[in-house]
């Protein structure tokens, strides 16, 4: 059984090398680390507790929308999509950038 996980997960990961190209494989990275800041602000929570309510609360959000961001930002990118989205790649950069600048305005304030 090991055995046949492996080859499931050496043909998966092969073919996503393969047919990703790199622009949308490092979106997936910066998804991954978005996902990782989220879980380990929530696990921290859930261990030591949330004295500073504001801070759990703007860091998680943070990260949470960081990641929605990336991914609207990998559905817009993904040359497989273009049919279903107008714009270019280059625009939806654009929007992610605006949308982060936005955010982080609010987390800003919201930090006090």
């Amino acid at each position: 059984m090991p055995a046949a996980v492996a080859e499931i997960l050496a043909a998966l990961s092969q073919g996503y090398t393969s047919r990703t190209p790199l622009r949308l494989r490092a979106i997936d990275a910066y998804m991954a680390f978005c996902a990782v800041a989220a879980l380990v602000q929530l696990v921290y929570c859930a261990a030591a507790g949330s004295f500073p309510y504001n801070a759990f609360l703007a860091g998680f959000g943070s990260a949470a929308a960081c990641f929605v961001f990336a991914a609207t930002l990998r559905i817009k990118s993904d040359p497989r999509n273009a049919a279903q989205f107008r714009g270019t790649p280059e625009g939806a950069f654009a929007e992610f950038v605006f949308c982060h600048i936005a955010l982080h305005f609010v987390v800003a304030n919201f930090l006090g």
